[in-house]
């Protein structure tokens, strides 16, 4: 093995780890929008159920 694995393949290791730092970091992000807008969706089917109930 030459000198240039031992720079090359840890930098190609660490590169793969900030890669999917990054794109978890996005997912986790959606993730939490969509679970944002789900409890929107459930709050207001809730209450149309109620106003209804109500009449």
């Amino acid at each position: 093995m030459t000198l240039g694995h031992f720079i090359y393949i840890p930098g190609i290791l660490l590169l793969g780890v900030v890669i999917g730092y990054v794109l978890g970091g996005r997912a986790s992000q959606i993730r939490a929008s969509e679970g944002e807008e789900l409890d929107a969706r459930r709050a207001a089917r809730e209450a149309r159920r109620r106003a209804r109930q109500g009449d």
